[in-house]
């Protein structure tokens, strides 16, 4: 465990000011901090590397950290920690983020003991969607452990430790309990370490103790978790195959996402009365009634709302930007396709770097729309929108802002998928927003290339402008078409389609494409 070596009030990096301790793991604390220079409370996270760290090496750490839970901050607004700053200081890496509003996973069961299926079902669900997000775009987690959970009264869990897996040589910095065997034995992770880590905390969850206890060394944990056998859950109810099949010693035998997801969905569908558990209320500690925010000296006391702005108050204000740059720009409207001429000339550009683009027809009448394709069927949103979606296809995650919303459509596994964002407050140039406001978040994500040239047209009559790229590299590298368009007054919707870029130009993507764009529509549009 890590000591907490440094006395309370003490500056980190000459600004942050560490106030009290409320969260702890092997090999790390996380504190109350007050960023002296900005007036705004902070949660630092204080973790002890296993060598010192030259400049360079510290350069290259904090660095990773930060560009890692930017991108993903960027991908799953609201659900990941806002990592603001990294330091190295004497052999320990301070991650400092925004506020977040929630309570960390581990003092709560530390709290109120074991879970009941359903309630840990709901956390788990919320967790797949990030890990599917990060696994899409080619970012594994590699620390996820409860401390690195903070379950809010409301709104999704919101994840933070993105970025630290790596940024060593060792196999795992903190938590060694859930650490998958492929870590145990230092071999190379990749998204099924986060499954094996997903499969420990149910386990934690719902048994009330990890799969593997702690054995005081990293060493000693590890090899435990690579070598004994998995104690047989007990009250895993209907959980106990989902969980037991996430942990399976062999990485290639574990269960996949959409099983998991499955798995988690058939669990929350047999919710009763007696499964409902009221939201934890985070606690505000002693220590932070002394930290002094902007207005504090007029004698106003801070309140919640400006404690709570790392995360809620940080995506409203910037939720037109932060949603079109996670592979959307906020953009309105009802949808059309292009003819089949135009959906086969924009399928050559496009395998070709070219900047061909689905048409934009007038909008249809009723008694001219076509009819869908064979296995299509209309899906409409209790938000305000329908499309018509594939057979097989779901709604897999809903992310909400005060005045934003996004919604993801697929098959339940990775790539292709539909998503429709939605923002009330959109500039009047949706070329100037691709421009302005989105690209230049998604030059952060691995890999990314535009494809062609941000594009004006017209969509069922509103203004619009389609923007095309690829990010991700190896396997992990998708392809998206984004167009987005305005209704006016700052109202607008999005649509982006995704696939793997291996596969762009087969025919079933490329109709899909098109049959997204021909029926989506809007209510009241």
């Amino acid at each position: 465990m890590v000591k907490a070596h440094v006395s309370a009030h003490e500056l980190v990096a000459g600004r942050y000011r560490l106030l009290e301790v409320f969260a702890r793991e092997t090999n790390r604390l996380w504190w109350y901090a007050e960023d002296v220079a900005a007036g705004q409370p902070r949660l630092v996270a204080q973790t002890a590397l296993p060598e010192p760290a030259a400049d360079d090496t510290a350069r290259r750490i904090t660095a990773r950290v930060v560009r890692t839970s930017e991108t993903m901050r960027l991908l799953c607004p609201g659900q990941v920690a806002t990592v603001v700053d990294a330091v190295v200081e004497a052999g320990t890496l301070w991650t400092v983020t925004e506020w977040i509003d929630g309570t960390p996973l581990s003092e709560l069961l530390d709290r109120e003991g074991a879970f009941n299926p359903v309630r840990a079902a709901r956390i788990g669900l919320e967790l797949l969607d990030v890990l599917q997000a990060a696994h899409d775009e080619g970012i594994t987690h590699g620390e996820l452990s409860p401390g690195q959970v903070f379950v809010r009264n409301s709104g999704p869990v919101v994840v933070a430790g993105f970025g630290l897996a790596g940024t060593t040589l060792v196999p795992r910095l903190t938590a060694p309990s859930y650490a998958s065997p492929e870590q145990a034995r230092d071999e190379r992770v990749g998204p099924a370490a986060d499954l094996w880590a997903l499969g420990a905390l149910l386990y934690t969850m719902v048994e009330g103790r990890p799969p593997f206890r702690d054995r005081g060394r990293p060493d000693a944990t590890l090899k435990a978790v690579d070598r004994l056998p998995l104690r047989t859950p007990l009250r895993a109810g209907p959980l106990a195959q989902a969980v037991q099949g996430l942990l399976r010693k062999n990485s290639r035998e574990r269960l996949t996402r959409p099983v998991v997801r499955e798995a988690l969905i058939r669990t929350l569908d047999e919710e009763t009365d007696a499964d409902r558990q009221p939201a934890p209320r985070p606690r505000l500690r002693g220590a932070y009634r002394g930290v002094r925010l902007t207005g504090a000296e007029s004698g106003r006391e801070p309140s919640r709302r400006v404690l709570a702005a790392g995360t809620a108050l940080a995506f409203v204000t910037v939720a037109a930007a932060v949603l079109a740059a996670t592979h959307e720009l906020p953009g309105t409207g009802t949808a059309q396709a292009p003819d089949h001429a135009t959906a086969s000339a924009t399928s050559t550009g496009r395998s070709g770097g070219g900047t061909a683009t689905p048409s934009a027809s007038p909008t249809p009448s009723a008694s001219t729309r076509p009819a869908l394709p064979a296995g299509y069927r209309r899906y409409t949103a209790p938000e305000g929108f329908s499309v018509a979606l594939p057979a097989g296809w779901k709604r897999l995650t809903t992310q909400r802002a005060t005045d934003a919303y996004r919604i993801t459509f697929g098959h339940g596994g990775a790539s292709p998928t539909l998503a429709v964002t939605h923002s009330e407050h959109v500039g009047p140039d949706p070329v100037a927003v691709w421009q302005g406001d989105v690209e230049p978040e998604l030059e952060r994500l691995p890999g990314y290339q535009r494809v062609g040239n941000v594009r004006a047209t017209t969509y069922q009559g509103h203004k619009a402008a389609d923007l095309e790229w690829l990010a991700g590299t190896g396997y992990a590298r998708v392809h998206t078409f984004g167009r987005g368009f305005l209704l006016g007054g700052g109202d607008a919707f999005s649509l982006r389609f995704t696939t793997p870029a291996a596969v762009w130009d087969d025919a079933a993507d490329q109709l899909a494409l098109k049959t997204f764009l021909q029926t989506f529509r809007a209510s009241g549009d």
